[in-house]
This record gives structure tokens, C-alpha cells and sequence, in this order.
């Protein structure tokens, strides 16, 4: 049997690391233009680990150089997607390692739970926001800790209550603008910048609110809730997927299956 197609324990365990990384990789980037480049490179990979296993000299020595220079120039083009997978992966660790195994770790987020009050608190302000057509920007905390957004806004640490809520977002109030934390089953934040997304994936009708509304759900596992001004449609935001509800009712399983489930 040809040396290259002997495997033992560790070149499996060798094999299920890459994969496992480059299963992370994708999940961080997928739907953002990244997602072709990193396809590009591992189709040049793929490409090198042929042309070294036919011993084409010149083509090998040409694709080691590309290779080994690119790594400066991957960690270029992907800071922010690195950024991302470094913030994620930290959070989860350092918060659930202790308690979870590894793989558990990296393969499901913690769903922290709100009680079925709090939930419902914040599908009625939802509710009645939508038909008034007010727009707001809501992040329910999960495993990720929100703190580093928190700081760009108002703490006021209060009960998740829908009057308090639809009060903050109304449009001459002077903490509309911006974002709202909710954490530990409080009103934690208000006014707060969320970052926005760089997504080429976002549909041009979905305006600035929704763009910060998937920004923070690509570099954390927080459950945002957008409604739009315009329309007052009820969106959701969960890994920078956008998903346009049909009504109350599908945001009340979504937070369900988040945070119940």
C-alpha cells in the first residue's frame, strides 16, 4: 500500500482538527464576501497537495512560495473575520469550558434562558412597536458577553417591561437612538452603537438599523430583534442571518426554540 494512504489514530485525529477548523472558519464567514476567497484558497491548496503528490518540481516550489506568503496576506484580508472567530471562541471557553466539553463547546452555544414573563414582556412591546410602525433595535445577551457594547450607550439596569420598552423607543424619546441590551433578564443598555455588518448578503432595502442588527449577531451569538420604521416589519438576526418574520406569533417560537428550547 502506497505511504500515502496509511492512516493511523493520529492522522485521523489529525484530519478531524482540520476539519473541525475549517468548519468554524465557514460559519463566521458564510455570507459575507470572504466566502469566496477562502473557497479560492482551498482550491489552491488542493491544487499544491496534487501537484506535490505527482513531484511536479517547478509547480510545487511555485505554490510553496504563493503559500507561505499568503499567510501574511490571509491575516490582511480576514482581520475582521479572525476578530470574530477569536471573539466567539473566547466567549463560549471562558465561560462554559468548565462546564461543557470541548466539542459541545464549540459546536453549541449555551441558550440562556429568559422566563417566560421577560420573553413575553418583549414580544407585547414588539407587538404594539410593529403596528406603530416604531423602529427599534433590540439584543437579547446568550453565552457572548454584551459588556463591550453596553459601554457605548446608557446602562440603566432595569425590569424587562413592554411600557418601559415602547417608552425608550418612541421617537421624541431621547434614548431611541441606537440599540438596547437586555441581559441576565434586565434592561441592561440603551442607546448603544452596534457594529455594523460588511455583508455584500444584505438585500440594499434593509437600512442601517438592520445592518447593525446583523453586525452584532456575526461577532456574537446574541438574539437581535429589529423593527423596521417603515414598514414595521419584525425582523430577526441570529450568525448574521436575516430573517423577516410573518408576525408575533413566529417570533414567539424563535425566542422559544433560542431560549426554551
Amino acid at each position: 500500500m502506497p505511504d500515502f494512504l496509511r492512516l493511523d489514530i493520529i492522522d485521523v485525529f489529525d484530519i478531524l482538527l482540520v476539519g473541525l477548523l475549517i468548519y468554524q472558519v465557514y460559519k463566521i464567514i458564510r455570507g459575507t464576501a470572504a466566502v469566496s476567497i477562502f473557497i479560492g484558497i482551498l482550491f489552491v491548496y488542493f491544487i499544491w497537495l496534487v501537484v506535490k503528490a505527482l513531484h511536479m518540481e517547478l509547480l510545487t516550489t511555485i505554490l510553496d512560495k504563493v503559500i507561505s506568503v499568503g499567510v501574511l496576506a490571509l491575516i490582511v484580508v480576514f482581520q475582521q473575520e479572525i476578530r470574530r472567530f477569536l471573539l466567539r471562541l473566547g466567549s463560549r471557553y471562558t465561560r462554559e469550558g468548565r462546564r461543557r466539553g470541548l466539542v459541545e463547546t464549540l459546536f453549541r452555544p449555551r441558550q440562556e434562558t429568559l422566563s417566560k414573563n421577560e420573553m413575553e414582556q418583549i414580544i407585547q412591546a414588539c407587538s404594539r412597536m410593529s403596528e406603530r410602525k416604531t423602529g427599534a433595535l433590540i439584543a437579547v445577551e446568550r453565552s457572548a458577553s454584551l459588556n463591550f457594547i453596553a459601554e457605548t450607550g446608557d446602562k440603566i439596569d432595569a425590569s424587562v417591561q413592554s411600557r418601559l420598552m415602547e417608552n425608550i423607543f418612541f421617537k421624541n424619546s431621547p434614548l431611541h437612538d441606537g440599540g438596547m441590551i437586555i441581559s441576565n433578564g434586565r434592561l441592561h443598555a440603551v442607546r448603544c452603537t452596534f457594529p455594523m455588518s460588511e455583508s455584500q448578503g444584505i438585500p440594499p432595502f434593509f437600512g442601517m438599523r438592520h445592518r447593525a442588527g446583523a453586525g452584532l449577531s456575526e461577532q456574537t451569538d446574541a438574539f437581535v430583534i429589529v423593527i423596521s420604521e417603515e414598514t414595521g416589519n419584525i425582523s430577526t438576526m441570529q450568525d448574521g442571518v436575516i430573517k423577516t418574520l410573518s408576525g408575533v406569533a413566529e417570533l414567539r417560537l424563535d425566542m422559544e426554540n433560542a431560549f426554551h428550547k
